[in-house]
């Protein structure tokens, strides 16, 4: 259950001050930072080819966005890429030892266009600590990757938290639920071996943690992220989402979360994303390899410490849409329902629409009234065009 909304406030927080400092201590050329360009898998004994390790090599991972035949949907116009022609922060000065941890939380936290001078290979920054998005730095916030930027949470931490209903992140408005800023896109970068499972207050999320304002993310990967391995409504190993202006969906345009074996993420709920109360519009994007791990659904049964639901996917809360077109699910599984798709309306109000998108190969869970891999109330709308669900 989300808390109640705060009373506004106008105070620099402390963990502002922090990151103030952090962005003195970065433009000072502190050097931390784990860059380097990846060496691909190595061979060993008896000259097999080993598996990449996503931790390692990520940018020998599997490419943004769904690859497949059937990824041949438009994108909405608000749902492209973001200009970051005129960047407020340009973190490194073109080596990989210069796109340190502290510039990046630095830049972060300072707002804007976010962009990346690692030098011009794949280079991979270890954040000590997650990156947290100010309110009041915005309106539009753009973190861009350039393609060969990998952002690790080195198994210990989230990477990115956005919050506009909390005060150490600065109260902008009076209605911080439903309010229009700030406006983040996340695009051209990856997100590797995230862990949420720390956090209690603001729980699951293992890569991104948002809520408020608008979010989009555009040509991003999610790699070896966790969040906590059981409960009956945390979720979102990749992403997890609330309270978007005036129910705007949440687009993710050419994303890919998980996508060989090895490289998925995994949560109690929600392998890829999680949300209550959200609608998704996901384009051209790739759920493979997640994994739903909870035990009991939601409520959780007797004697079982609940989830295990939505091995792609967990939408909960009432008048909601999931849309996917040009999208493919598949080799998700979980332990108690919804292989691919939980979806759960509340009120009943909620609707689910398939264009153009291929679910296969799911496994496990139980409830499937209409179609398989889908769980969801008889009485939910789903609407299937040009679409494979087997």
């Amino acid at each position: 259950m989300m808390r109640s909304t705060p009373t506004p406030g106008s105070f620099v927080s402390s963990t502002r001050a922090v990151a103030l400092v952090l962005a003195a201590f970065a433009l000072a050329g502190a050097a931390g930072c784990s860059g380097s360009k990846s060496d691909g898998g190595a061979k060993g004994a008896g000259g097999s080819v080993e598996v990449p390790n996503p931790l390692t090599n990520p940018n020998d991972g599997p490419p943004a966005g769904n690859q497949n035949a059937e990824a041949t949907c438009d994108v909405p116009a608000e749902a492209g890429l973001a200009d970051v022609s005129s960047p407020r922060t340009v973190v490194g000065t073109g080596t990989p030892a210069s796109c340190t941890s502290a510039a990046v939380i630095a830049a972060v936290a300072a707002g804007g266009v976010v962009t990346f001078d690692c030098g011009p290979d794949p280079t991979t920054i270890m954040l000590d600590a997650t990156a947290k998005i100010f309110n009041d730095t915005g309106p539009d916030i753009v973190i861009d990757g350039g393609g060969l930027v990998t952002l690790s949470g080195s198994g210990n931490h989230r990477i990115l938290y956005m919050n506009t209903c909390d005060p150490d992140q600065v109260w902008t408005t009076d209605h911080c639920q439903d309010q229009d800023h700030p406006r983040l896109t996340v695009q051209n970068i990856t997100f590797v071996d995230a862990n949420s499972k720390s956090e209690s207050e603001y729980d699951g999320g293992g890569a991104i943690w948002v809520r408020g304002g608008r979010f989009k993310l555009v040509n991003t990967r999610f790699f070896a992220g966790v969040c906590a391995d059981t409960g009956p409504d945390v979720g979102g190993a990749g992403v997890r989402v609330f309270s978007q202006y005036q129910g705007a969906p949440v687009y993710v345009v050419n994303t890919t979360f998980g996508g060989a074996d090895g490289y998925g993420n995994t949560c109690s709920n929600g392998g890829g994303l999680s949300s209550i109360g959200v609608s998704w519009t996901v384009v051209n994007s790739l759920f493979s390899h997640n994994h739903a791990i909870g035990i009991g659904g939601n409520p959780s049964q007797s004697g079982t410490p609940g989830g295990g639901s939505g091995g792609a996917i967990y939408n909960d809360g009432n008048t909601m849409t999931l849309s996917l077109c040009g999208t493919r699910i598949e080799h998700n599984d979980v332990t108690t329902h919804g292989s691919a798709i939980f979806f759960v309306s509340n009120d009943h109000s909620g609707d689910i629409r398939i264009d153009r998108s291929v679910i296969t190969n799911n496994t496990g869970g139980s409830w499937y009234p209409t179609y398989p891999q889908i769980s969801n109330h008889d009485d939910t709308p789903i609407v299937v065009t040009d679409s494979v669900i087997q």
